[in-house]
């Protein structure tokens, strides 16, 4: 249970890296329409959205190779 948890964490820090990464590459025009911010007349960018996009990814991955580890350290032990 501990390792599936540890994946979906995973894959939502991923997805949150990825879309740190088109917030701070896309100007708001250019954002998919699905994504906050999105404004067909703006031509500036969101870098705010993106690097907290960014942390919020790493922090996520973090925790996901720690629940990881620790699901697998406890059943070395067994």
């Amino acid at each position: 249970m501990r390792r599936t948890v540890a994946v979906v964490i995973l894959i939502i820090g991923v997805l949150a890296i990825v879309a740190g990464a088109i917030y701070l590459t896309q100007p708001a025009h250019a954002l998919p329409s699905f994504f906050p911010g999105y404004a067909a007349h703006l031509a500036g960018k969101h870098p705010k959205r993106g690097y907290a996009g960014i942390a919020v990814g790493i922090v996520l991955v973090v925790v996901a190779f720690m629940a990881g580890v620790s699901g697998s350290r406890r059943r070395a032990r067994r």
